[in-house]
């Protein structure tokens, strides 16, 4: 993830300069300690501002949908988006960065499962392809069930 620069160095500059602050200069320690929370609260604020404009950009999905996801794969010096179509069987970490999703595909009659940092630099997009009706968060009964009796009902949006 990278961190505006610009913002960067108008809060460290602002921090430096002492804004704000007495003319008189502070003792060096404490001056140091006030100088470095005021420039961890604001990449704190910079970067949890990011984090969340990164997740608005994906659909509102959860356990039992649908998705496409778009991932970026990179061999040798070729980059190419390869999609994982399945159905999401968790989500974790919902408030948190470090939020992942399991999706899980059948391949050859073999299941697939793979977990996918919400803020990864390799997924490109995710498209919602239909809204399932479940009634739980993790969904791990399915990978013992095959053919019909691994089929999620479509929900219905009403008008």
């Amino acid at each position: 993830m990278r961190v505006n620069n610009i913002s960067f160095a108008l809060v460290f500059s602002k921090a430096v300069l002492n804004e704000g602050a007495s003319p008189r200069p502070l003792g060096a320690s404490y001056h140091f300690k006030s100088i470095k929370s005021l420039v961890m609260s604001e990449l704190i604020k910079l970067v949890e501002a990011t984090i969340e404009n990164r997740k608005s950009e994906y659909p509102d999905f959860k356990s039992g949908d649908t998705i496409n996801v778009h991932v970026k794969i990179r061999e040798g010096n070729k980059e190419r988006i390869q999609q994982f179509q399945g159905t999401v069987m968790q989500r974790r970490n919902l408030s948190a960065s470090g939020e992942t999703f399991t999706v899980r595909k059948i391949s050859n009659g073999i299941g697939v499962e793979r977990v996918f940092p919400i803020l990864s630099p390799s997924i490109a997009k995710i498209e919602l392809i239909r809204r399932g009706k479940v009634r739980r968060a993790r969904l791990f009964f399915l990978r013992g069930r095959q053919g019909k009796a691994a089929r999620i009902k479509e929900l219905k949006v009403s008008k």
